[in-house]
């Protein structure tokens, strides 16, 4: 009986190629993103709060667009920085903001806000653009000059110019010093959300 002997292909196979291939665009990716990027006007940081308005539930909202800070990338990891002057965060109500900006956060003397990450923050992968991928950032968050380390979920989407990041903390008031903003007309709870939505470009 004959026997057929088949060479092993030293060529990659389709597998193998396309594996390659991945890796090589996936490394493309990165150095794409690597490098620091800056925060656009585009960029929101703000609070939002429930009241009880005249016996009306409502949930009051204040933002600022004008934020400094930075976002630096290193393949998947990320580190991010963020700082808004509090006068500049306004909402729909100029009553509201004066006493936001008064006796409830005293800019005066504490005249920023800002979160600061302490570990980098790892997405895992580089998203596809339009994608969004989800990771944890450990940073400080400072208010009314009061820092405590805080733990926040983040989202990130990216396009060919751009890179946006946005992720909500939960406060309880007096862990910043602040007294609890109810006054006899406008009933809160003990705490609220400082939330951010970063967009930043290229630096």
């Amino acid at each position: 009986m004959e026997t057929t002997v088949v060479e092993a292909d030293d060529e990659p196979g389709l597998e193998t190629a396309t594996s390659a291939a991945a890796l090589d665009e996936a490394a493309a990716d990165s150095e794409h993103f690597d490098g620091l990027w800056t925060p656009i006007a585009a960029s929101e940081f703000g609070y939002s709060v429930d009241e009880v308005l005249g016996g009306v539930n409502v949930t009051a909202v204040g933002r600022s667009s004008e934020i400094d800070g930075s976002l630096t990338i290193e393949g998947t990891t990320a580190l991010i920085d963020a700082t808004v002057e509090v006068e500049n965060i306004v909402s729909d109500d100029s009553r509201r903001d004066g006493q936001f900006q008064g006796r409830i956060m005293d800019v005066a003397n504490f005249p920023t806000a800002n979160f600061q990450r302490t570990e980098p923050v790892d997405f895992g992968a580089i998203p596809a653009d339009g994608e969004q991928v989800t990771a944890t950032a450990v940073g400080e968050l400072t208010l009314k000059g009061v820092t405590q380390a805080v733990t926040v979920d983040v989202t990130a989407q990216a396009t060919d110019t751009s890179i946006g990041v946005l992720g909500n903390i939960p406060i309880t008031f007096t862990d910043y010093g602040i007294d609890n903003p109810s006054n006899p007309g406008v009933g809160l709870e003990d705490g609220g959300i400082v939330e951010f939505v970063l967009v930043f470009e290229r630096g």
